[in-house]
């Protein structure tokens, strides 16, 4: 505990420069800073003014490095580094940024370093010639941001002490190498410029979402340590969490600007969060849901819902949500996968009812079943059963008067009021299958629960009405026969993966919390849509318009990755769950890394030994290998996972099975269907199977001249399975084929495979 009054503040960058140092001095590190705090001007600390400077200090961590501290106030210091004793007297540079009223430092000399050591190579000579001539001089390389006057970069918040060495930069690498240690905003303003967006866009879309909301007094450190822009942590605790968990904990203490302002804000209704993979979406969930918690009357209900499509995803995001704000936080919140949730609802509606509940894959078995019964070869079973849960139940039409007007947007084939007939008799015959077989889809239920839950919506509401008109008054007797006081189930509603919920979950969602401000918050990316659930929320009763934002930055994926990844994703359009359509521009990362890869094989079985080489050859050079479940293999069905397994079994690797409620075991490399992997991270990651036929199916192809709406719909998931897949990997993609490579995959893809000797 800190009984000097000292506070002590460590700056983003130099969290990052202390996480790559040796663990001993990790270790002293830590130590140092609980001797900082009791008395900075301990004797063995050595705590002395640099020479020629007013504000920046040196602090002894052990006999090889110093700490460098600004001293804000009297007892205020912020850590700015940690360097080797022969570094201490670099070219360093520090100061407030004029945009973002942020604290930023540079050493000066570590980013020339950085940026000489990526010139690139000098031409080879060329040959004499016999003839005396004069060799033309070949034209220097054209500077990356000649472009820009120095007065525009600063505007959009690039740290001055680096225009010179930024006037220098010819090559992506060499800007790679200034954004490895240049200030956050600097970084991301630089890679933006040179990724082709337009000064304006940069200037709304990155730098206008971190500036400072009041003027910025340059000469005022101590109201810059307390901006967003200046990132730092300042407990024990927090420390050593970044210290011991490295880059992949740190989400608990730092968050970007952009995303804290988003997590913060005031909504006057729902309001939905967008971005592509790893822009920390989640992330913004589960602080949202911190914040919301905080603003709560002290009590021991659960007012506040997170929830999210699926069983995995919900245990996870309850693992986080503790980690991040432990039991106190997660004793406010009910945390519950919607389907789940839906079944409750029905269960406590009818409580004597104990069918089983079947997913989409055994719907459709069941359809086929009910077919081949009647003899019936005029239609397709995954058509119907889409248009029994998309239209039939995703609208809640309840008669077939209901049917015959209802819209069918998106669903591509035409059909006339007879095929319409036809269809709802089939239906009808279908739910009575289900109610014979004591079975339920999942559809069902959450179409059942969103009018129980409307249903319930409507007594509060006439409760309230009858409140008013009697002046304020409880009526008793209504609200005893309604079996006990109603109030709404949720005060805030937090979404997870929004992009594949049911129209009818979202009929449920809106009618169990109250509207109003901060009722409901969604994020999501359709790109990453892997379901059939196409969606307009405005017609859902949940209007987002106006309370849109997106997170462009990607944390997880690196350049490469993200390049090759958004190649997957082709010219298809994608929606923004409310009728317009959704992008990625602006989508980045600042993060780089090797080129994802290739590798074509005649058939399945050698593409699987090409597999374990590949794993075998990262176990043997130690500067690759890593934590064998930090690996995973994507394949595209349950019997290639089951194959794939059986050869690395061989091999004397082991694997774990990637279940829907998550990982079947502890030790081994990660095995499952692209479905599978949705939410997860991994260093590296493995897509195997990428072959035309399997991504995507042949039975999607076939579709292209029958239905071409359905097939353009099943392309497009498709595709997103395939970029899910992709930007699960922090570090490395390898994508595996054997015959035809699948469509999806551009030609970089396919140059850069290595075919087998």
């Amino acid at each position: 505990m800190n009984t000097s009054g000292v506070t002590l503040r460590l700056l983003d960058k130099a969290d990052k420069e202390i996480l790559k140092l040796p663990r001993t001095v990790k270790g002293a590190f830590f130590d140092f800073q609980h001797k900082f705090r009791s008395n900075p001007h301990t004797t063995g600390l050595k705590l002395q003014q640099l020479k020629g400077d007013s504000r920046l200090w040196s602090a002894r961590v052990n006999d090889e490095y110093r700490a460098l501290l600004l001293r804000l106030a009297d007892d205020d210091w912020l850590i700015v580094s940690v360097k080797h004793r022969k570094d201490v007297y670099n070219r360093l540079s520090y100061g407030v940024n004029q945009v973002t009223g942020g604290i930023e430092y540079v050493d000066l000399e570590v980013v020339e370093d950085s940026v000489l050591r990526r010139l690139p190579a000098p031409p080879a000579p060329t040959p004499a010639r016999t003839e005396p001539s004069t060799p033309a001089q070949p034209e220097p390389p054209r500077p990356l941001f000649a472009d820009w006057s120095d007065e525009q970069l600063s505007d959009l918040g690039v740290a001055e002490p680096l225009l010179p060495v930024i006037r220098t930069l010819a090559t992506e690498d060499q800007l790679l190498g200034l954004v490895e240690y240049a200030p956050q905003l600097t970084g991301e303003v630089l890679l933006a410029l040179f990724d082709g967006a337009s000064y304006d866009d940069v200037l709304d879309q990155v730098t206008r979402p971190m500036a400072a909301t009041e003027p910025v007094d340059p000469d005022d450190f101590e109201a810059a340590a307390q901006r967003p822009a200046t990132v730092v942590t300042t407990t024990d605790d927090a420390l050593k969490e970044a210290l011991e968990s490295g880059d992949f904990g740190r989400w608990k203490v730092f968050l970007h600007p952009t995303q804290a302002r988003v997590v913060e804000r005031r909504y006057n209704g729902p309001a939905r969060v967008g971005g592509g993979p790893g822009t920390g979406k989640t992330i913004v969930a589960l602080h949202r849901v911190r914040h919301l918690v905080r603003q709560l009357p002290p009590g021991r209900d659960k007012p506040v819902l997170l929830t999210t499509y699926n069983k995995n995803l919900a245990a996870d995001l309850r693992a986080r949500l503790l980690e991040l704000g432990g039991e106190e936080l997660l004793s406010r919140v009910e945390v519950s996968h919607v389907d789940q949730l839906a079944l409750r609802i029905v269960r406590e509606a009818e409580p004597g009812s104990g069918k089983q509940a079947i997913d989409d894959s055994q719907a459709v078995r069941e359809w086929r079943g009910l077919l081949d019964e009647l003899g019936e070869d005029g239609w397709d079973a995954e058509f119907l059963h889409d248009e029994w849960t998309q239209v039939i139940l995703g609208q809640a039409v309840g008669t077939r008067t209901d049917y015959f007007r209802a819209r069918r947007a998106g669903r591509g084939r035409n059909i006339g009021r007879a095929e319409r007939a036809e269809i709802w008799q089939l239906a009808e015959r279908f739910t009575q299958r289900l109610d014979r077989l004591g079975r339920q889809t999942w559809d069902q239920v959450a179409e059942r629960a969103a009018r129980l839950e409307i249903g319930r919506e409507q007594r509060i509401q006439n409760i309230a009405r009858q409140r008013e008109e009697a002046g304020g008054l409880d009526n008793i007797h209504l609200q005893d026969g309604s079996g006990g006081w109603l109030r709404p189930r949720y005060r805030h509603i937090v979404v997870d993966e929004a992009q594949d919920l049911r129209p009818a979950h979202w009929k449920m969602l809106r009618a169990m919390a109250p509207r109003g401000a901060d009722d409901l918050f969604l994020v999501g990316d359709t790109h990453q849509r892997i379901y059939k659930n196409q969606v307009t929320l405005g017609s859902l009763g949940v209007n987002i318009r106006g309370r849109s934002s997106k997170l462009s930055l990607s944390y997880r994926t690196t350049r490469q990755i993200l390049r090759s990844a958004l190649g997957v994703l082709g010219e298809t359009k994608y929606d923004d769950l409310d009728g317009s359509e959704e992008t990625l521009a602006g989508y980045r990362s600042v993060l780089s890394g090797g080129l994802p890869a290739g590798h074509a094989f005649p058939d399945w079985i050698s593409e699987r030994e090409g597999v374990a080489a590949l794993i075998e050859e990262w176990d043997a050079d130690a500067d690759t290998a890593i934590p064998h479940e930090q690996i995973a293999i994507c394949v595209a069905t349950n019997q290639m996972a089951a194959e794939m397994a059986y050869t690395l079994k061989l091999h004397g690797i082991d694997s774990v099975e990637i279940r829907s409620d998550g990982p079947n075991g502890s030790t081994g490399v990660h095995i499952g269907t692209m479905f599978r992997f949705k939410g997860l991270e991994y260093q590296r990651m493995v897509i195997a199977g990428v072959t035309d036929g399997l991504v995507p199916r042949e039975t999607v192809n076939s579709l292209r001249d029958r239905d071409p709406v359905r097939h353009r719909h099943e392309i497009q998931r498709a595709r997103s399975l395939l970029f899910v897949a992709a930007t699960r990997a922090r570090d490395s993609v390898d994508v595996f084929w054997h015959g035809k490579p699948s469509p999806f995959l551009d030609d970089s893809w396919v140059a850069s495979a290595a075919s087998p000797s």
